[in-house]
């Protein structure tokens, strides 16, 4: 009787390692550090960061835009006098203003 418990407890105890083998190393494939949902968010973070990336990118591009119509060689009149009228409250004397609340103006 000992003898046949010992031979089913030996028996039954190589597919119990396996399957508990099996079982960590799949729920590691899922929900491990380098699993496939940490994939995901990773993939997910990455495409945040390129959708940022572009509008920074064409953020810097008007910018620099801008910078190259202010400087002397390539300077843009229409530019310089905008720039004036928004910054120094410039106005020519032919010019007539008109200020509408709602319009934030």
């Amino acid at each position: 009787m000992k003898n046949d418990l010992v031979a089913r407890f030996q028996y039954v105890m190589g597919p119990v390692i396996a399957v508990s083998l099996l079982i960590y190393f799949v729920y590691h494939l899922i929900q491990g550090e380098r699993g496939l949902l940490a994939w995901g968010r990773l993939k997910q973070q990455v495409t945040i960061a390129e959708q940022k990336l572009h509008a920074v990118t064409t953020e810097q591009q008007a910018l620099e835009q801008r910078v190259h119509l202010m400087r002397p060689d390539s300077l843009d009149t229409d530019m310089l006098e905008e720039q004036a009228k928004e910054k120094l409250n410039f106005v020519r004397k032919d010019e007539i203003i008109i200020k509408d609340d709602e319009l934030g103006g």
